[in-house]
């Protein structure tokens, strides 16, 4: 019968695994996960962001949060209920809007233009932070409409403080109030330094 001599096992590949293999798989997945952040939350249409959030009193960072949420930056995109454009603008609230701008030559076929519904969208955006205040209501506004979040903001089982939201109570708005404020979160930590 042959005996077999144990081999002592060397050290250095774990060395190696340890000191060079898992920080260099830590960096790539790094900066891996950062490059696929800034592919999921592009910057488009600068210009007319730039011009229209800084014409309106808004955080840049929140209408690219807005137009990445609503449309994935597609200017021809309509929803199932007809919103159209980049910041997916209803029938009425464009009426409303044309109207407070005294737009009369505009028409509802023009939010597929972008500049005409980023310019529509911040401006409805700085109204509705003008009348709330803070973005999570503002954007509930934005998505269940102003009538809705006032009735909410009235109602005290709500709204502790008839200013904020305590709470959403429609799951679709608080889901949405959700994503818009995680995607402004990105783009800040994304962009905000360069």
């Amino acid at each position: 019968m042959t005996k077999y001599k144990k081999r002592k096992r060397s050290a250095l590949p774990a060395v190696i695994i340890s000191l060079v293999v898992l920080p260099a798989l830590a960096v790539g997945g790094y900066f891996g996960y950062n490059y696929w952040l800034e592919y999921t939350h592009p910057i488009k249409y600068e210009n007319y962001v730039e011009k229209y959030s800084r014409e309106n009193g808004l955080d840049k960072y929140l209408v690219y949060a807005v137009i990445k949420t609503e449309s994935g930056f597609d200017p021809a995109a309509v929803s199932n209920v007809g919103a159209r454009g980049l910041m997916q603008i209803m029938e009425d609230t464009f009426d409303w809007v044309s109207y407070k701008l005294s737009d009369d030559d505009a028409r509802y076929l023009d939010m597929y233009d972008p500049e005409t519904n980023i310019r529509y969208g911040c401006w409805l955006l700085g109204y509705l932070y003008e009348e709330f205040g803070d973005v999570e209501t503002t954007m509930a506004a934005y998505h269940a409409g102003r009538g809705q979040v006032n009735e909410w903001l009235a109602d005290k089982d709500i709204s502790s403080d008839g200013v904020h939201l305590d709470v959403i109570p429609i799951s679709d708005t608080k889901h949405y109030v959700s994503k818009i404020v995680k995607a402004m979160d990105t783009y800040k930590r994304l962009y905000e330094a360069k």
